[in-house]
């Protein structure tokens, strides 16, 4: 409990970093000359290039530990932002958003893999995987605010001075606290053991296994890509002067939303998939509110939209941990993190191209559609047999 705890600080610190960027990186890149499209692709470079460090971090994760690739993440991260602080020109903020995308890929495969392998009971690995969701939502209810509120005192290369030198100092707190070699806290079963365990596996065709496998990893790209879609257009939509303050409300908002359900640790009891079906659904409707409801609020409908990722995102780890198991976790997250890494790429890149025809909102509102029909029916057994191994009740 200690190290989860330990990690929480710091991934609070970390996020609340990250997120304090979002409602300023568009206006930065607008005051340095950029146009809508070139924002997309700034935006979508930084998620293209998570693609070769989740690459790396699967594998490097499983064979060495969480706690240097936190570590590293973190620090390069920082110094990046400390060169941010000083672009002219939107090329150069391209070119740092790149490296940026590149260092924190190993970020999120080694906290959820750490994070994982604190227990080896489903009922802990979910209030885990929990508490990861409200840590992140805590931080994302305040940052884009706090950003927004730094920016206005001390301009966007003070923002990013201070924003760069909070992530150094966690890197270092990090290395002295986070355990050198957390990746053998939970062991694969004995020969002995697994012979024992394998009357109670549930007896699924390997193709089918696999086929279904492979299907949920097109879950964390389309939600990606809605995510990304709404980063890069609500920023453009809002107007007037304090453009940057209420764009970072309206996140914090949003990230107030998933608090609440994150806070509904009884929903862990549940099975993941009729959560995410459940979330998608909800999801859905709020950018489909976003693109056709102009009368209805947008902070109401911001936060709707924050309380189903909130149900849905615990939900995913849960069902990727179940995919996954011992000795293989970090390859599994890696996976989760870069099918979230092309949609976040596709989605900003898609809304800068299509956005004078046709509203991103109702982009984003097709993609999780088509996420939701791509989920297994409950009545082929698939669904059930991919999550028969969840137990709703502590062991």
């Amino acid at each position: 409990m200690k190290t989860a705890l330990w990690l929480y600080l710091f991934l609070f610190l970390a996020f609340f970093d990250l997120h304090a960027q979002y409602p300023v990186l568009t206006p930065f890149a607008i005051s340095l000359g950029a146009g809508p499209t070139f924002i997309g692709w700034m935006m979508g470079m930084y998620s293209l290039t998570h693609l070769p460090g989740n690459l790396l971090a699967g594998v490097l994760v499983d064979r060495n530990g969480s706690r240097r690739y936190i570590v590293f993440s973190l620090v390069a991260a920082g110094a990046i932002l400390l060169l941010q602080a000083h672009v002219q020109l939107p090329w150069h903020l391209l070119m740092l958003r790149a490296a940026s995308g590149f260092v924190l890929a190993f970020l999120s495969p080694a906290c959820m893999t750490l994070l994982a392998s604190l227990s080896s009971d489903a009922t802990e690995q979910g209030k885990y995987m929990s508490g990861h969701g409200i840590v992140h939502t805590l931080a994302s209810v305040v940052s884009p605010a706090a950003g927004a509120f730094i920016v206005a005192k001390a301009g966007y290369s003070g923002t990013f001075t201070t924003l760069g030198w909070l992530l150094i100092a966690t890197g270092i707190m990090a290395f002295f606290s986070v355990p050198a070699h957390s990746r053998h806290i939970l062991k694969p079963l004995s020969s002995a053991q697994s012979t024992l365990k394998v009357p109670d596996k549930p007896s699924i065709p390997a193709k089918d296994d696999d086929l279904v496998s492979k299907r949920y990893y097109l879950l964390p790209f389309f939600v990606s890509c809605s995510q990304g879609v709404l980063f890069f257009e609500l920023p453009l939509s809002q107007t007037g002067s304090n453009s940057i303050l209420s764009t970072g409300i309206l996140l914090s908002l949003l990230s107030l939303g998933a608090l609440v359900t994150l806070s509904m640790l009884f929903l862990n009891r549940l099975s993941p998939g009729g959560r995410i079906a459940a979330a998608l659904l909800g999801m859905a409707i709020s950018f489909f509110a976003l693109a056709s409801f102009h009368r209805i609020p947008t902070a109401a409908i911001l936060f709707v939209l924050g309380a189903a990722k909130g149900v849905l995102f615990p939900a995913m780890a849960s069902l990727f941990i179940s995919l996954g198991g011992p000795g293989r976790m970090g390859r599994t997250f890696s996976m989760q993190s870069i099918a979230m890494s092309l949609g976040a790429f596709a989605g900003p890149v898609a809304a800068g191209q299509l956005r004078s025809f046709v509203s991103p909102y109702f982009i984003a509102f097709i993609l999780l559609m088509v996420a939701l029909l791509l989920l297994p029916p409950k009545n082929t057994g698939k669904l059930s047999n991919l999550t028969s191994k969840w137990n709703g009740r502590a062991a």
